[in-house]
């Protein structure tokens, strides 16, 4: 093996070899690495909109049942309502057209509220004024006083009255 000046020289392009070829192989593993990281994200991802969409096809589900017009149906029964009469309509000139019909509640499908608990204190009577002229007692220690209406506040607007047929 010759030890001279031409063996001074390779080292350095050795090194220099060894170097691009260890930087090379650390920026593939880095780059791999980024590129795993990424994958994992994305599959994360996916299974949380594959998650997400399932809920909301449940739902959707959920409120296309609720909304079914059967289930309405039941469902405003349970609250006490009764099918509407026969509608009807106002023309742009005031006129009516159509007959109007009352709702009638059929007894077997309105529900009855739930008598309130027995309390301890009783209730409040009312006694309804003497028919004469006489001035009506004064009301007991425990009643209360019905409520009265209260006058506008000044400075309120009053809404304008209404004539019939406009």
């Amino acid at each position: 093996m010759p030890s001279g000046p031409s063996t001074a020289a390779r080292t350095p392009f050795v090194l220099l070899v060894v170097v691009l070829l260890g930087g090379g192989l650390i920026s593939l593993l880095l780059l791999n690495t980024s590129l795993n990281e990424g994958s994992f994200k994305l599959s994360e991802l996916r299974k949380k909109t594959t998650e997400l969409t399932d809920q909301e096809q449940a739902l959707q589900r959920d409120v296309d049942g609720r909304s079914a017009p059967d289930a309405l149906e039941r469902r405003a029964r349970e609250l006490g309502m009764v099918p509407g009469g026969g509608p009807a309509f106002l023309g742009p000139d005031g006129t009516v057209r159509g007959v109007p019909k009352r709702a009638t509640a059929d007894p077997s499908a309105v529900r009855r509220p739930a008598p309130p608990p027995a309390s301890a204190t009783p209730a409040p009577t009312v006694t309804p004024p003497p028919a004469s002229g006489a001035p009506a007692p004064p009301p007991a220690s425990g009643a209360q006083k019905p409520p009265t209406a209260q006058p506008p506040v000044s400075g309120a607007p009053t809404p304008p009255p209404t004539t019939p047929g406009r």
